[in-house]
């Protein structure tokens, strides 16, 4: 609150209580509060970045919306984004409702570098965790620096990937004892840094990261009270390599040495085990243990050609699929065996979609009470094979997958048309479920989000059920939702009408507790 109001407040309380006005105030919408379960018409009132009223009285604000047929949601958080730091698919993660994106599954190194290049420039409130990938690169490769803090970025982002020295050592090499020592004090320094927990996409690094590292890895989140966020080992419904296995590998380290684990877009490692893997999380969970699945509502994902699981002996073996299920990005045709051995030859870094999990295990997995939504948004190339990175790039004519602009909008259709569940189970998925997850795991500011409650950060998104949707598709990536009028980030309107405001910043960095 400014001093000027403040002063005016005190002058003014005693006579008129109604004429102050609240930074903004946000009328007769359906407030729906994920943890408490109120499910009420009435007004909220926002001041200095908190939420400060919630009530059937008349207010007044500096800024009024008026949420008449609007759901008033926190704002969703969610938990695996790889584009956190790219502006053009911020107002993506805006348009569908998400305030909090976070880059947990392959994460950031350095994450200060990665913190200091969002600070005071960032629509959406931001973080990463402790790139294991990222730092296996660097131990591997003394020669690779950096510029973006996010391997992803330096593998996709043409201008970045020559300057930063990037390799694919870390997917491909066996490091020795010593290694594993220098990554493993990385991680742990990192983890001082602030960084949420220890990323682990060991599914692309299948064959060269030792169950020694991964181990190791869990320790330290034990020690620290953190968690790990997993792209298991496999992904496959057959032995010896099941999706199964990939998740008891882990779980055993969380057993011994605590900490958490998230296990992240499980569905498509897990196929159609998942309902058995949801039940031995369940039951995890039941023995005090903090691990977790995430889900996003495709049953389609986006890869690089390259990717452990799509070899031909995984894929049609294990995941039982063929070639023909592998979508060439660029080209938007499916693969035959020559294509994918001469992509394998010139261009292993291509993006495709790939066909995983059915359907009918894809719904069973969002509706199932345990499990959180997150989007694995990725990357949006241009036609020139640039990635999509300015604010004003144009949402048409992206390649890429539909999940990094529909994600949330998609959830939210689906429980308006195929009464996929409660209203208020899709919301909770979306922003209480994900920020307790992380409370519970060495994030303590997660305890202010995901909450439509007095004293909880202002982060608010405002859903019209009647018409909210994904527009995002395979042919065109890059649509944006609609149904989501307004979004609000830390008190700040960043969504107005449908339309992200250039130029405002209210985002916030979210770290770790242990680094205070």
């Amino acid at each position: 609150m400014n001093t000027f109001k403040r002063t005016s407040l005190a002058l003014l309380v005693a006579f008129s209580p109604s004429v102050f006005a609240y930074d903004l105030v946000i009328l007769n919408g359906r407030v729906m509060d994920p943890e408490t379960g109120f499910d009420k018409i009435a007004n909220v009132a926002v001041e200095d970045g908190k939420i400060a009223k919630i009530t059937n009285d008349a207010i007044d604000g500096d800024k009024v919306i008026n949420a008449e047929g609007l759901v008033v949601s926190p704002g969703f958080i969610d938990t695996h984004s790889h584009v956190v730091a790219i502006p053009v698919m911020q107002k993506l993660h805006l348009r569908n409702g998400v305030t909090t994106p976070l880059a947990l599954e392959v994460g950031a190194y350095p994450v200060d570098n990665w913190y200091q290049k969002l600070e005071g420039r960032s629509q959406v409130n931001f973080g990463a965790s402790v790139s294991s990938a990222g730092i296996r690169t660097k131990i591997l490769n003394q020669d690779y620096n950096s510029r973006t803090g996010t391997l992803i970025n330096d593998l996709f982002d043409q201008s970045e990937t020559k300057a930063s020295g990037v390799s694919g050592v870390a997917l491909t090499d066996i490091a020795s004892r010593d290694q594993i020592e220098q990554i493993t004090e990385l991680v742990d320094s990192e983890l001082k840094s602030g960084g949420l927990g220890i990323g682990v996409p060991v599914g692309y690094m299948s064959k060269a990261t030792t169950t020694i590292e991964t181990k190791e890895w869990q320790r330290l989140a034990g020690e620290y009270g953190v968690s790990t966020y997993l792209h298991g080992r496999f992904s496959s419904q057959l032995p010896p390599t099941s999706g199964l296995l990939s998740i008891e590998e882990m779980l055993s380290s969380v057993a011994i040495y605590g900490g958490g684990s998230l296990i992240q877009h499980m569905h498509q490692q897990t196929l159609d085990e998942t309902p058995v893997a949801l039940k031995m999380l369940d039951d995890a969970r039941e023995k005090g243990m903090k691990v977790a699945a995430e889900i996003y509502p495709y049953n389609y994902g986006a890869t690089i050609v390259a990717a452990d699981y799509l070899a031909p002996e995984n894929y049609e073996r294990n995941m039982g699929r063929s070639y023909s299920d592998i979508i060439e990005t660029e080209t938007m045709k499916p693969l035959t065996k020559e294509r994918y051995e001469q992509l394998m030859q010139e261009n292993p870094s291509a993006s495709v979609t790939f066909t995983g999990s059915t359907d009918e295990d894809l719904k069973r997995a969002l509706v199932h009470e345990s499990t959180i939504i997150g989007s694995d948004a990725f990357p949006l190339m241009k036609s020139n094979g640039m990635m999509a990175y300015s604010w004003n790039t144009s949402y048409e004519g992206l390649q890429g997958h539909p999940r990094a602009a529909g994600t949330q909008a998609r959830v939210l259709k689906m429980v308006r048309e195929d009464n996929l569940m409660p209203l208020m189970s899709a919301i909770s998925k979306m922003s209480y479920m994900p920020a307790e997850f992380l409370r519970e795991n060495g994030v303590e500011q997660m305890a202010n989000k995901g909450r439509i409650q007095v004293g909880a950060d202002a982060d608010i998104t405002l859903v019209d059920p009647q018409t909210v949707q994904d527009n995002s598709t395979l042919k065109e990536p890059g649509l944006p939702s609609t149904g989501i009028p307004y979004v609000v980030v830390n008190g700040t309107v960043v969504v107005e009408d449908s339309k992200v405001l250039k130029g405002v910043y209210p985002g916030q960095a979210i770290r770790n507790s242990i680094s205070k």
